[in-house]
């Protein structure tokens, strides 16, 4: 119930008879306040150092949390749970410590007074006049495995305190007459036996539903508390929070109703909402903003599809005046709900707005004064009117200038202006001038109509303002996420979603950010917007801790929050891709800015990841095929390599064994076969060799002028000798442009083209070699009399491992040399086609076309 009770002593006492018991335990940090009966407990304890933080040239000794999750001992004693570190700490609160301890799996014991508890802030200082600044949130006590209640009675305490045992004499006089006054502890007392009681009463229902005991359950109840950004929105919050503890923890929500037809809560009403918000979700609730023209019937709506049980809202002072005119929030959910329970909490007495910081100009009076402008400037112009005509309608001149209020500042300025126009209209023109009298009931109705109509036309024109804001922020909203998805699916590759993403979320939050993205095992900034600028070691530390525990960490948050920027992490659909960040106050914590932000890196995640799996799918892709290259290369390299190696082994041994023997013509045919044979298979390793060049990527060319005519020279000279009786002609013109080529991957790729020529055309047939240019070609050709090619097969004669013979005749080749001679055509800037038949049914044409440098004109073709 309060400091003094013994609650650190009982807890090293009870750490002690562990420690006897043979159990690991370890005093993390404990606060003895100089008591000697508590600090003689300590003895013989493993105690761990504290860690030393400088800030601002002093050194401060804190909890040293990565020993201790280094240590990791099964009991860790950390004293004074609601504890504010100091700044330069990982976590700026002590609880948060322990969260992480326990997610490490280390078990805890820590200590807590009752006035630390975040919903009972308000009801403490309204106890005893002081407001706790070091707050835990109730979800934590919630949480606890086991609450051990120590409590004495107020009288024992005060004796304690004046026998010296909590505070030095003179502090402890000073404490007795304020906070420790009977009165005082009697009604903390009462608090802290109500909420263990409670939780007790949690852990009953928790273990008869585990053994499945009939008993009376709570069915059913959902909190629903309305908050607005006025000062009362931290109250109702911790007050919905008591409610749903009184309720067994029963789900409550907070919510936040937009009117469609009102402008959207000024700065200080938007600050007090995101902190209402923040300080929902460290209690344990949810949050929801609504959007409507009318607040009770939204809120029903909900409150239907939510089965929603309970209500709370608020009455501040400043609305009383609403329920005698009947427009009390609180009456009209009475009136509209049908078994609801509404709770209306209202504003205490003590509590007062908080003091706004003077700015220059007008501010949210601006509207009113350029209102007043608007009717004085009517006023100049009726009166000018009046003067210059006889009976002139004054009245619609009123009511320009009521509408001009309404489109420029809503609504309520629109309202001022046409009760302005009303009065002034009174005074200057209806008789009795000058006199707020009215001189005849004709005068009468006809002002009463000119008000009612100023005050319809600028409500109506006010609210079609406000409603136009709206959806511009909506529709400005919706095109930011539709240019961001269109930009985000344009990009390709990792590094390029993580720039795209880096400059859409800058674009949108108007200030700096950073995506950093897994390298190895480290997070690295890959991308940034303006610019791409170091992180310090906070930043970084943020960083990583967003990337390691999937939580927003940084500025704002209750993790590093003197981090300069806010970190959260982008999560894929299947698993986390990276980190984003943006500067400090660029997307405030609870704004439609920052849910903006948040919609974005979901996109952004989402892309990341897209991109990711195409990367997969790519190296995947590779894989299959080299897995299928090196399928097809075994098969045949089974019998390619050794139906050659077979007739070298042959002929070599008959000759060594029966040379001398022999006739010279046989001896002459057996060194032939050799020769042929050993020629045969260096064609075919250099294909092999050929073709690893070009699936893993390492061809590197080698281009330099190049006259096509000797190249194809060369290639002829070197298929002579295996022409076997077949007339190979060469057609070249007298004159020939030059070209940017590696000389020696095409000469291959011709020798490759004509072996194939040969391959498949019969002896004594014609095989013509041909180059001709174009204006921005030179065109080789090679034509052969063989069978020709079918039509089926022509799409695909220059895949790998393709041939046409029959399966059981593996003399002629691989299937490789087409497939190089594409390659290499491919990588030098050509193109290869097939055409046939070409000749009677029969023959195959293989152009190359290599591009030109510069076109020729056609006047020198």
């Amino acid at each position: 119930m309060a400091p003094g009770v013994g609650k650190t002593y009982e807890m090293l006492r009870a750490a002690r008879r562990r420690k006897a018991e043979g159990q690991d335990v370890l005093i993390g940090v404990v606060e003895t306040h100089g008591r000697r009966e508590t600090e003689s407990l300590l003895r013989g304890m493993d105690i761990l150092p504290r860690k030393p933080i400088e800030h601002r040239g002093r050194i401060q000794m804190e909890f040293d949390i990565d020993a201790a999750l280094e240590r990791a001992p099964k009991i860790l004693l950390v004293d004074e749970y609601a504890h504010s570190n100091a700044i330069g700490s990982r976590h700026p609160k002590r609880w948060q410590d322990v969260e992480e301890l326990l997610d490490a799996g280390v078990d805890v014991w820590t200590t807590l007074n009752v006035q630390h508890l975040e919903s009972l802030v308000d009801v403490i200082q309204r106890i005893t006049g002081v407001r706790q600044r070091e707050t835990v949130p109730d979800s934590a006590l919630s949480r606890a495995d086991a609450i051990e209640l120590v409590d004495i009675t107020p009288e024992e305490l005060r004796e304690r305190m004046a026998a010296g045992k909590v505070y030095v004499p003179e502090t402890a006089r000073l404490a007795s007459e304020n906070f420790f006054k009977v009165e005082n502890l009697t009604a903390l007392r009462e608090l802290a036996l109500r909420r263990a009681a409670q939780t007790v009463d949690d852990q009953l229902v928790a273990a008869m539903r585990e053994k499945g005991v009939e008993g009376p359950w709570a069915a059913g109840e959902r909190i629903l508390v309305l908050v607005s950004g006025d000062a009362m929105a931290g109250s109702l919050v911790r007050a919905g929070r008591r409610l749903s503890d009184m309720m067994m923890d029963a789900p409550w929500i907070v919510a936040h109703v937009e009117r469609t037809d009102r402008p959207a809560a000024g700065e200080g009403g938007a600050a007090r909402l995101r902190e209402a918000y923040r300080l929902a979700e460290q209690l344990g609730g949810a949050t929801v903003a609504l959007t409507g023209e009318d607040i009770v019937g939204t809120v029903m709506a909900y409150a239907r599809r939510g089965n929603v049980t309970q209500i709370v809202i608020g009455k501040s002072i400043e609305s009383r005046w609403r329920e005698i005119l009947g427009r009390s929030l609180a009456t009209a959910l009475l009136r509209e709900a049908r078994g609801v329970a509404v709770h209306v909490v209202t504003e205490a007495a003590h509590e007062t707005p908080p003091k706004r910081a003077k700015k220059l100009g007008l501010g949210p009076w601006q509207g009113y004064a350029v209102g007043a402008l608007f009717i004085g400037a009517a006023t100049l112009a009726a009166w000018g009117l009046d003067l210059a005509f006889d009976h002139a309608d004054l009245g619609m001149i009123y009511l320009a200038g009521v509408l001009a209020a309404g489109v420029l500042y809503g609504l309520r300025p629109a309202l001022a202006a046409a009760t302005a126009a009303f009065l002034v209209y009174n005074y200057l023109f209806l008789a009795p001038r000058y006199s707020f009298q009215i001189g005849s009931p004709t005068d009468f109705i006809t002002l009463i109509v000119f008000w009612a109509v100023a005050l319809a036309s600028g409500g109506l024109a006010g609210r079609v303002r406000d409603q136009a804001l709206g959806s511009q922020r909506r529709a400005a909203a919706v095109t930011t996420l539709l240019a961001a998805s269109r930009t985000l699916s344009a990009a390709t590759g990792r590094d390029a979603v993580a720039r795209a993403l880096a400059e859409q979320v800058s674009a949108a939050a108007g200030g700096r950010a950073t995506v950093l993205l897994p390298e190895g095992e480290e997070l690295a900034p890959i991308a940034g917007a303006p610019s791409l600028e170091p992180l310090d070691a906070a930043q970084m530390a943020a960083a990583r801790w967003a990337w390691e525990k999937g939580e927003a960490a940084g500025f704002g948050t209750g993790t590093l929050p003197q981090a300069r920027w806010t970190f959260w992490p982008l999560e894929g659909v299947r698993a986390r891709a990276g980190v984003a960040g943006i500067e400090a106050g660029a997307a405030p914590p609870g704004s439609d800015l920052e849910r903006l932000v948040l919609a974005l890196l979901e996109q952004g995640a989402v892309a990341l990841e897209r991109s990711q799996l195409a990367s997969e799918a790519v190296e995947t892709e590779t894989l299959r095929r080299a897995d299928r290259f090196r399928s097809a290369l075994m098969n045949s390299v089974s019998h390619d390599l050794r139906t050659p190696l077979s007739t070298v082994m042959g002929a070599s041994s008959t000759l060594l064994e029966y040379g001398d023997k022999m006739k010279k013509a046989v001896r002459e045919d057996l060194l032939l076969s050799i020769r042929e044979e050993a020629e045969r298979l260096s064609r075919y390793v250099a294909n092999l060799l050929d073709m690893t060049r070009l699936e893993g990527g390492a061809l590197r060319l080698r281009t330099d002028w190049t006259d096509v005519r000797d190249v194809l020279n060369a290639a002829a000279e070197r298929v002579s000798r295996r022409l076997g009786g077949r007339v190979l002609a060469r057609d070249y013109p007298p004159s020939l442009t030059l070209v940017q080529a590696d000389a020696s991957l095409l000469e291959q790729v011709v020798v490759n083209i004509l072996e194939n020529a040969i391959t498949y055309s019969d002896p004594g047939s014609r095989i013509e070699l041909a180059v001709y240019e174009d204006r921005a070609n030179v065109v080789i050709s090679v034509e052969d009399e063989g069978r020709g090619v079918p039509a089926a097969e022509l799409e695909r004669i220059f895949d790998k491992f393709r041939r046409l013979e029959e399966p059981s005749d593996r003399s002629q080749g691989a299937g490789l040399g087409l497939a190089i001679a594409k390659g290499f055509v491919d990588a030098m800037g050509g193109r290869i086609a097939a055409a046939s038949p070409i000749h009677n049914g029969r023959g195959t044409r293989m152009l190359i076309s290599l591009p030109k440098t510069i076109a020729t004109s056609h006047h020198l073709l």
